[in-house]
């Protein structure tokens, strides 16, 4: 499904965020990538899709380069790549449903982006999706007055709104309370078993990617030092991400 092979990522010369990452992502299961701050998380989820460009290496998905594509190519590729962003990334002043059309936007003419003049299939998955993550009824609300566990379930349904063969989370559940981060990543296992979706997802809560995650990759200093179940992330381990020991008490 994905492959990365040798990717690197400097913002500035001779600083690298990235070193050397090779890592393979099978079409199935929670993939979770755990590690401190500016260890190179966001930037490894980020440089799949092109958010962010790799200073070199490859990113294989579905057999062809990303990092090679631009353009109409780089677009039509992104199209099967779903993004759950930290931040929600809603456009605040449209509504619910309207926001997640705008997964399909990908797929539909200029003209009809436009005038969001969506296909009357797309609308009836919307509303599908809606009763999926538990927003039934709120089709018509404005998405700047739901709460922030609402606007990540949106965020969810509108990346799968585009039927993609990947999902990537940027910290899906970094900025919301315990007991919603918990229904977060239940809502995202549950969408990426039923409908066949590998999910890969950057976190700082160890307890969640223990919890939810079939794989846990450790990353330290920009580098894999951990690729395994989540029942091997044993202190040691989490001594080798992490760095010191007084955390763990």
């Amino acid at each position: 499904m994905l492959t990365l092979k040798q990717l690197n990522k400097s913002y500035v010369p001779g600083k690298p965020v990235l070193v050397d990452i090779d890592l393979a992502i099978e079409a199935r299961g929670i993939t979770a990538i755990i590690g401190a701050s500016g260890t190179g998380k966001s930037t490894l989820i980020r440089c799949v899709n092109r958010l962010v460009d790799p200073t070199s290496g490859q990113i294989l998905f579905d057999g062809v380069d990303l990092a090679r594509l631009s353009g109409r190519a780089l677009r039509h590729a992104r199209r099967h790549i779903g993004m759950v962003f930290q931040e929600y990334n809603l456009v605040e002043r449209l509504s619910v449903m309207e926001n997640l059309l705008c997964g399909r936007l990908g797929f539909v003419s200029p003209w009809r982006a436009w005038r969001r003049s969506f296909p009357s299939d797309d609308v009836r998955q919307a509303h599908e999706l809606l009763e999926v993550v538990g927003l039934a009824g709120f089709a018509r609300q404005r998405a700047d007055a739901l709460s922030g566990g609402q606007r990540q379930r949106v965020g969810i349904a509108r990346a799968v709104m585009q039927k993609p063969k990947l999902l990537l989370a940027d910290e899906p559940t970094s900025s919301l309370d315990p007991k919603t981060s918990v229904e977060i990543m239940e809502l995202l296992a549950g969408v990426g078993r039923e409908r066949g979706i590998p999910v890969l997802v950057n976190m700082h809560d160890v307890d969640l990617a223990k919890r939810f995650a079939d794989r846990v990759v450790g990353m330290a200093g920009g580098r894999i030092v951990f690729d395994g179940p989540p029942d091997g992330l044993d202190d040691a381990e989490l001594t080798r991400i992490y760095g010191g020991q007084g955390w763990l008490q």
